[in-house]
């Protein structure tokens, strides 16, 4: 790997980082912000999903404006959004203004994931690439899966606050390694399917209100089941213009390859999962047992740490060995360390109740995403980087959005020992059909050696 591909790799991390940080960072001040705000579980269910609506919606758009624009010129505008829209979420009074900068955070998050994959898909290849892809996983998948604990840290020593305007650091940095790079726009321009994105953002956004809402309406309430009708018309509606159009903005047939296709499906049930568990656990530890916003996230850190120290390693075994029992045998564990932490229980006690579910959890997600990755993007063409890594990322982002939507509706609204133990036992149920998924569909296409890549940038 040279010096130049390295600068890539390392903007596509620190890039990726701050979009995905905020996607779990928020999760452990909430309690703080409404007790600030105000508006109990629905202010704090629109604070998260708000972010992931926009987020899921536009992120397929995002990947078309990389592939058309150039990754790097994509990339600044994204950083640049979400530094200023992070300041006005720390800013916000209330929490009407403050769901309002979540959904703008969301639109420049979505600009940020997909260019900076493509760029490393663009900048390596061969089993060099799924090592970076492997790197490029263990600091996202960090970041995702760190948010609680730099989250409760910033809420009880600052204000939950700090949360948001933290994130011009790492903005910063990467604006600064950015400056030498070049962006390289596409030949042929192709025309971005913009009424694609109105549909898709629409569905998306009628269906999450009315899922969320339905707990304070019910479900023959208007302000419920109009955006309800409204969203699923517009998604059946995207369907038909994506598969209708000249220049979709999801290319259907991309699902034609079947790892694409299978590593899609799988990425539903995991990304759920990880969606619910991650907000369950936190908010739970919190409410329920009476843990610090701190200890609350430190829990999940053995996590964190396993990621970085071994998703690169992982990454690396499915570029030599293929993706498929990686993304079996992940799941499996996961499930299985999930249901492991039904043992939390008042007096609370992490080595005995919590420590050996969380192991268990945080080794079989390190084992699955990097490969899981590779699998998606290694089935399809370079030159589809962009908009194929977008899709991934939309499905997850999505997958993670509808989860906890819906979550009031499956599990309930009261947060107590009960509420916990359904909460665990759907993850665990969401990670084994991941398993099964990856272990029936996934087929093993080992990546060759090395291939050498153009030191220029792209």
């Amino acid at each position: 790997m040279n010096t130049l591909n390295r600068r890539a790799l390392a903007v596509a991390i620190l890039a990726a980082f701050v979009a995905f940080l905020d996607g779990t960072v928020i999760n452990v001040a909430l309690p703080a912000i409404t007790d600030e705000l105000g508006g109990g579980l629905p202010v704090q269910q629109w604070v998260v999903d708000a972010y992931l609506i926009t987020l899921g919606a536009l992120i397929l758009l995002a990947g078309s404006l990389s592939d058309l624009f150039g990754r790097v010129a994509i990339l600044r505008i994204g950083l640049i959004g979400f530094g200023v829209t992070s300041l006005a979420c720390g800013l916000a009074p209330t929490a009407e203004l403050l769901i309002v900068a979540r959904a703008a955070q969301g639109v420049a998050g979505a600009l940020l994931v997909p260019s900076s994959l493509a760029l490393i898909m663009s900048t390596h290849r061969g089993a060099t690439q799924a090592k970076a892809i492997g790197i490029w996983t263990a600091w996202t998948s960090a970041a995702f899966l760190a948010g609680p604990l730099i989250g409760g840290v910033l809420t009880d020593l600052a204000s939950w606050r700090w949360v948001f305007v933290i994130n011009v650091i790492p903005i910063a940095a990467t604006l600064v390694l950015m400056l030498p790079m070049r962006n390289e726009p596409a030949e042929t321009r192709v025309p971005i399917d913009y009424l694609g994105a109105l549909l898709g953002a629409i569905g998306l956004g009628g269906l999450v209100f009315g899922l969320i809402e339905q707990a304070n309406y019910g479900w023959g309430d208007p302000i419920v089941l109009v955006p309800l009708i409204v969203g699923v018309l517009c998604l059946a509606g995207f369907l038909v213009r994506e598969r209708r159009a000249a220049h979709p903005m999801l290319p259907l047939g991309l699902f034609r390859s079947r790892n694409f296709a299978v590593g899609n499906l799988a990425t539903v049930t995991i990304y759920a999962a990880l969606a619910v568990g991650s907000l369950v656990i936190v908010i739970y530890l919190q409410q329920g047992i009476g843990l610090s916003a701190t200890l609350a996230g430190l829990v999940l850190l053995p996590v964190t740490i396993f990621n970085i120290a071994l998703s690169s390693w992982f990454g690396t075994l499915a570029g030599r060995y293929g993706p498929r029992w990686f993304m079996a045998g992940g799941p499996a564990l996961a499930s299985v360390g999930f249901l492991m932490m039904l043992a939390i229980d008042e007096p609370f006690d992490f080595v005995t109740q919590a420590l050996p579910g969380v192991l268990l959890f945080g080794l079989g997600l390190t084992m699955t995403i990097a490969p899981l990755t590779s699998a998606i993007l290694g089935a399809i063409d370079p030159r589809q980087s962009g908009i194929a890594s977008a899709t991934n990322n939309a499905v997850s982002r999505v997958a993670g959005l509808i989860a906890i939507a819906v979550l009031g509706l499956v599990i309930g609204t009261e947060v107590d020992g009960a509420w916990f133990d359904r909460a665990i036992i759907l993850c665990a149920a969401l990670l084994a059909a991941g398993a099964l998924t990856s272990a029936i569909g996934i087929r093993n296409e080992v990546v060759p050696d090395d291939e050498k890549v153009s030191a220029e940038n792209r």
